[in-house]
């Protein structure tokens, strides 16, 4: 195991009599693709949770190395399972290959650059299993320095307001503020609360919930199917709550995929989404004009990100 993120390893998590005889039984499902250098703090931090009664690991296609890490892995730890062969299918086809391998009764999805603190998927699964049987929790996604980071409580997302966050734009003009979808640099809640959006990189639901659902819709290659679910809960009656103890430390930009190809990816992901959910022909309309726009602007960002030195 390297040293990234070496803080942030979970401590075993040991468990009350009480919480063994009464708890449903968790599978954490974990989509790996190229993902550097924190993919085994990533494993060793789920598998450190003696809560997880099952690890689902979809090898979506690794190089050499990471794949002897996960063969590893899998090795030394009956609870890991790893499902592979099916090639570079896209995270959203593998989310659902790992939802229907996967045997638990709540389901914990886990970006492989995510660091699963103590505790926390026993908390987030509560959240999932005292509410209403259609309900979408999504947990704290921090920094490494344990800053809020971006994404994990958003707005509604428009395509207005996906254009002009994207852009930057609202972070530079009050009166544009109000547009903004990203919500993490507004007080944390205190206790679990509704949110239009949480983020796929760590959420819980019921699998019979997920599975009604028919999954991550799998028009979507890589961003937006999280955007996408939580719309689709809401629409069917559901919930979707921010949880704001059950926390990871999500490293970010460690894959070494490109990161060029990742936001365009995002943007064609928002242009077919906004096309998707709209509601009449104005509708339509917009989101037939705006596409452009808004996939420009998310290619736009890594070229920033190039210039300045730094990921916005």
């Amino acid at each position: 195991m390297n040293d990234i993120g070496a803080s942030f390893v979970a401590a075993e998590a040991v468990p009350t009599p009480h919480d063994v005889a009464s708890r449903a039984r968790l599978s954490v499902i974990m989509v790996v693709y190229m993902t550097g250098e924190a993919l085994d703090q990533s494993l060793a931090c789920v598998l450190a949770d003696s809560q997880v009664d099952e690890f689902i690991v979809v090898d979506n296609g690794s190089d050499p190395c990471e794949a002897a890490i996960l063969d590893d892995f899998a090795r030394r730890h009956p609870r890991m399972r790893l499902v592979r062969g099916q090639g570079n299918v896209g995270f959203a086809r593998g989310a659902n290959l790992g939802a229907d391998a996967a045997t638990g009764d709540v389901l914990i999805f886990l970006n492989p650059d995510a660091f699963l603190q103590p505790g926390c998927a026993q908390v987030l699964a509560r959240a999932v299993l005292d509410g209403c049987p259609l309900r979408l929790v999504g947990g704290r996604v921090l920094n490494a320095d344990r800053t809020e980071q971006r994404g994990a409580r958003r707005g509604e997302i428009t395509p207005m307001a996906a254009l002009l966050s994207l852009s930057g734009l609202t972070r530079r003009s009050k009166a544009l503020r109000r547009y903004e979808v990203h919500w993490e640099n507004e007080a944390a809640p205190a206790a679990l609360c509704p949110v239009p959006t949480i983020s796929g990189a760590f959420f819980a639901i019921r699998r019979a919930a997920y599975l009604s659902l028919g999954g991550f819709d799998e028009g979507y290659f890589l961003h937006v199917e999280d955007i996408d679910l939580c719309w689709r809960v809401r629409e069917a009656g559901g919930e979707v709550m921010f949880h704001p103890t059950a926390e990871v430390v999500h490293l970010g930009h460690t894959s070494r995929a490109s990161p060029l190809k990742v936001e365009l990816s995002k943007g064609l992901g928002l242009a077919r989404y906004f096309r998707k959910r709209a509601d009449g022909l104005g509708e339509a309309l917009t989101a037939w004009l705006l596409w452009p726009l808004v996939v420009g602007a998310a290619v736009a960002r890594p070229l920033l990100w190039r210039l300045t030195g730094r990921a916005a």
